[in-house]
C-alpha cells in the first residue's frame, strides 16, 4: 500500500513443467477502488459504445436487443466478481490472468490463456483505432464532403495520436488525471448523441424497427450480436486491473465492479436504446455518422470520442506493455532516454502492426462479434466459473458446483456458434469491401 512499487515473484509448478512467473515493474497496490472503478467505466463508456444501436439493437430489434442488454449486465457483473473473489487464491497475489490459470492448472493454461488474452486485447485495440479514425473522418466530412481522404488515412492519423500517447503513459496507473479527462470526454459525446438522437427522433417520421435480412442471415446476425453483447461491458483483464488497487484487494475490487455495473453502465444503455429508437434499423456502427444537427456540436462530439478512443485503447494495452517493460527490464526515470526510446520503438512497433490491420479490414461491427466469441467469452464468462468451482471446491456445495458448470457448457456452445457467425460475416464483409476501404 505505501509502497511505491511492489514486485511480485512466483514459481508455477506442473510436473514436468515449471514455470517462472516473472517479476513486475507494474506500479501494485496503490490506486483507491474509485480510480479502478473510473477504469472500469472508462471501458465500459468507450467510444465503442456509439456503435451498439447499429451492431446490437439492429439485429435483435427491442426485445432481443434491450433483453440482451440487461441480462449481460447481470451475467457479466457476476463473472467479475468470481474474477475478483480468487485474486488472492492460494494466499497469492496474482496479478496477471494467465498467472492464476497457471498457478491453478500448470504450465499449459499458463500458455493456452497468454495466447487468448493477448489476441482479445489486440482486437479490441485494432477496434479503438478504428473507432479513432471513423470520429475523425465524421469531423472532417462536417467541413468538406470531397473524400479525398479515405478512412484508411485517418486511421493512420489516429493509430499515431495512440503511439503518442502510449510514449508519454508509461503503466496503467500513471493515467491518473487522465481517467478524469476520459470521464469528462464521455459525458460530452455521450450528451451530445442523446440530445441528437432525440431531437431526430421527434421530428422524424415513423422508423422502420423490422429485424433485416432473410431468415438465414438473421441467424448469423443474431449469433453475432449475442457475442458483441459479450463484448460490451468485459475486458479479459480482471486480474490486471484488480493488480492496481489497493488492500483490501478483495472487497475494493468488488466496490469498483459493483460503481461500473451501476452508475457506470447508465450511460452505454441510455444511449444505445436513444439511438436506435431515433433511427430504427438505419443505426449505423458509429452513430455520430446518423446525427443530425449544428455543426460545432457534432465536431465537437466526433473530437471528444477520437480523444476518449485513444485513453481506453492504452488501458487494453497495459498488459502488453507491462509484459514487454518486464521482459526488458524497463524501469527507472519515465523521462530517461533508455526508456523512451524503448517506449517509441517496441510500443510504437506494436502499434504499427495494429494500424495496419485496422486499415486493411475496417469492419468494426465484425470484429466486436469475432472478438467476443474467441476470446471474450471463454476470458469472461467459461473461464471464471471453472476457476471458481478449483478455488471454492471446498466450500460450494454440489449444487453450485453444478450451476457452475451449466455456465460452462452453455457458455462454450456461445462461444463456438459466435465464432462460427463472426467468421461468415468478416468473409461476406470482405467480398463486398475491398482492403483499405473507405467506410
Amino acid at each position: 500500500m505505501g509502497k511505491e512499487k511492489e514486485v511480485i515473484s512466483h514459481v508455477i509448478s506442473s510436473p514436468p513443467f515449471e514455470v517462472e512467473v516473472p517479476q513486475t515493474l507494474l506500479q501494485t497496490g496503490q490506486d483507491s477502488w474509485f480510480q479502478v472503478g473510473l477504469v472500469l467505466t472508462t471501458t465500459v463508456n468507450c467510444a465503442y459504445a456509439l456503435g451498439y444501436a447499429g451492431t446490437i439493437m439492429v439485429p435483435l430489434g427491442w426485445i432481443g436487443g434491450v433483453t440482451g442488454m440487461v441480462l449481460s449486465t447481470i451475467i457479466s457483473l457476476y463473472a467479475s466478481t468470481l474474477m475478483a473473489k480468487i485474486h488472492q487464491y492460494g494466499e497469492k497475489r496474482h496479478i496477471r490472468y494467465r498467472d492464476l490459470a497457471g498457478f491453478m492448472y500448470g504450465y499449459r493454461a499458463y500458455v493456452i490463456v497468454w495466447g487468448l488474452q493477448y489476441a482479445n486485447l489486440f482486437l479490441i485495440n485494432i477496434g479503438f483505432i478504428i473507432l479513432g479514425g471513423q470520429a475523425l473522418k465524421a469531423f472532417y466530412l462536417l467541413f468538406r464532403e470531397d473524400h479525398e481522404m479515405k478512412l484508411p488515412y485517418f486511421i493512420i492519423i489516429a493509430g499515431l495520436a495512440c503511439v503518442l500517447f502510449a510514449v508519454s503513459v508509461p503503466h496503467l496507473s500513471a493515467l491518473g488525471v487522465w481517467m478524469a479527462v476520459s470521464t469528462f470526454l464521455s459525458i460530452v459525446y455521450f450528451s451530445i448523441a442523446f440530445a441528437l438522437c432525440l431531437k431526430d427522433g421527434i421530428n422524424a417520421p415513423p422508423r422502420d424497427y423490422n429485424i433485416p435480412g432473410s431468415s438465414s442471415s438473421r441467424a448469423f446476425t443474431t449469433i453475432g450480436a449475442a457475442a458483441s453483447l459479450v463484448f460490451v461491458y468485459n475486458t479479459g483483464m480482471i486480474p490486471e486491473i484488480q493488480a492496481t488497487v489497493r488492500a483490501p484487494v478483495v472487497d475494493n475490487m468488488l466496490k469498483a465492479l459493483y460503481f461500473q455495473f451501476t452508475i457506470g453502465v447508465v450511460p452505454v444503455h441510455a444511449v444505445t436504446y436513444m439511438g436506435y429508437w431515433a433511427y430504427g434499423s438505419k443505426s449505423s456502427s458509429f452513430l455520430l455518422y446518423n446525427v443530425s444537427g449544428p455543426v460545432w456540436l457534432r465536431g465537437l462530439a466526433n473530437i471528444a470520442a477520437f480523444f476518449q478512443s485513444i485513453i481506453t485503447l492504452h488501458i487494453f494495452a497495459s498488459p502488453t506493455y507491462e509484459y514487454l517493460d518486464t521482459k526488458y527490464r524497463i524501469s527507472g526515470s519515465v523521462l530517461a532516454f533508455r526508456n523512451l526510446s524503448f517506449r517509441t520503438v517496441v510500443r510504437g512497433g506494436y502499434l504499427a502492426i495494429t494500424i495496419f490491420l485496422s486499415a486493411l479490414l475496417p469492419f468494426l461491427g465484425d470484429f466486436m462479434s469475432f472478438t467476443g466469441a474467441i476470446s471474450t467469452i471463454p476470458l469472461t464468462f467459461i473461464l471464471p466459473n471453472h476457476m471458481y468451482i478449483v478455488a471454492m471446491r471446498k466450500q460450494i456445495s454440489s449444487l453450485q458446483k453444478s450451476w457452475h458448470w451449466f455456465n460452462i457448457l452453455f457458455f462454450s456452445c456461445i462461444a463456438v456458434a459466435a465464432l462460427v457467425a463472426s467468421v461468415r460475416l468478416i468473409a461476406i464483409d470482405s467480398k463486398t469491401y475491398h482492403a483499405f476501404a473507405d467506410l
